[in-house]
């Protein structure tokens, strides 16, 4: 490996995994993160937020163990 950490679900999940992962790679909170989308989806009418959502679940890998 090259040093580069993948972005990946996390096991920290309250549906996906998605924004827990996001947080992680990050280094940030992951309410924060989970707050954030959310703020964001209401803001963009909601529908393209939860596409997001629904593709990255399952585009982004589970972590390896």
């Amino acid at each position: 490996m090259d040093g580069k950490r993948p972005l990946t679900k996390s096991a920290n999940k309250m549906i996906g995994g998605v924004c827990a992962g996001i947080a992680e790679y990050f280094e940030l909170d992951p309410t924060l993160v989970r707050v954030a989308y959310l703020i964001l989806s209401l803001f963009t009418a909601a529908f393209p937020g939860l596409l997001l959502y629904i593709l990255l679940c399952i585009v982004m890998p589970a972590k390896m163990r």
